[in-house]
């Protein structure tokens, strides 16, 4: 039995690294290095997101509102300034947001195939803000 941190932590976050570093690079024109430790990863790691050899599990790109959140992360790592705490607490933020909308569903039933996904919902309920800020 698999839990929803597990499938983020192996298909969303390389995802969303990899849309960021994309971002870091193309619109803020920061070297691959400079991405890399701005994200706390490798040069290498970012050229494989930047070849889709990896980060590709699935396609966040039309998700206007996952897109922004992470257009927003690039923006504040860009500028600088920006706490580990604030890096960790956005980076939930994308995640919470891919969960609510059930992006993460099929990724969860192929690698759990006894997860009902049509009567699941955990997400939702994990993401949902008041649940958030009762266990914190």
């Amino acid at each position: 039995m698999s839990i929803p941190c597990e499938i983020a932590v192996k298909c969303i976050l390389p995802v969303v690294r990899a849309m960021t570093a994309k971002e870091l690079v193309t619109k803020h024109h920061l070297k691959q290095v400079e991405a890399a430790k701005l994200l706390g990863i490798s040069q290498p790691a970012i050229s494989l997101y930047g070849s889709k050899i990896r980060g590709t599990a699935i396609d966040l790109e039309n998700e206007s509102d996952v897109k922004n959140l992470i257009e927003k992360l690039a923006v504040s790592l860009a500028n600088g300034g920006f706490s580990h705490k604030d890096f960790v607490l956005m980076f939930c933020e994308i995640c919470r947001t891919i969960r609510a909308k059930g992006l993460m569903c099929k990724l969860h039933k192929e690698f759990d195939p006894s997860i009902e996904i049509e009567k699941c919902g955990l997400c939702a309920i994990i993401s949902d803000d008041r649940c958030v800020k009762q266990k914190s």
